[in-house]
């Protein structure tokens, strides 16, 4: 997992944002999982990406990176101030501005507002607990072929301890064995960052 993280490394846009996110008290993805991410995106040549949960621009850093030149990111967070630090990182990335869209609000209530089957990439890392309905949305804003992503799905390691029941961690196991399970996916479990389960839908 080291070498993982440290295979790519980190700019200094990246390394602020990281510094930004741990100052605000919020988990931003780690190095090996935003380089996937960013490999994710290059490979689908991403045009129209859907990010639940801004937080301080780490993610869609890694995101912008990989999509095509034309692509835009719409990103999604209950805390506007938490985008303005974004908008800042994209910015210092050299990014333009028409290159991110920033929606103000729950995810619950900006998601169904979303166009059907528009998106090349779903990146989710909200609320865990809302996980089931972040799986819902994500396939009907999905292209077909298009790929959705979890973020921290191990939990810290709660994930493979039984004895832990409490809703956030039943929450995720519920959106692993569901994804596994279902039979419109293809899925695969990455052991980057706190774990990055991607799917494709068929």
């Amino acid at each position: 997992m080291a070498l993982a993280d440290t295979y790519v490394g980190e700019d200094a846009v990246l390394t602020y944002a990281r510094a930004q996110s741990a100052r605000t008290g919020i988990r931003a993805i780690g190095p090996s999982g935003g380089a996937a991410l960013r490999l994710l995106a290059a490979a689908l040549d991403a045009k129209a990406v859907v990010e639940i949960g801004t937080g301080t621009g780490v993610s869609g850093v890694y995101l912008l990176r990989g999509m095509r030149p034309d692509g835009v990111l719409t990103t999604v967070d209950s805390e506007p101030v938490r985008q303005q630090y974004a908008r800042e990182a994209y910015l210092a990335a050299g990014f333009a501005a028409n290159r991110a869209r920033f929606i103000p609000g729950r995810a619950r209530d900006v998601l169904p507002r979303l166009a059907d089957g528009q998106y090349d990439l779903v990146f989710c890392d909200g609320d865990p607990a809302d996980s089931g309905f972040h799986l819902t949305e994500a396939l009907r804003l999905l292209r077909p072929r298009g790929v959705v992503c979890f973020e921290g799905v191990f939990q810290e390691g709660r994930l493979a301890e039984p004895e832990l029941d409490d809703p956030q961690t039943r929450a995720v196991r519920d959106l692993v064995a569901d994804i596994r399970e279902s039979d419109t996916l293809l899925p695969a479990l990455l052991p980057v960052s706190d774990g990055l389960l991607c799917a494709v839908k068929r």
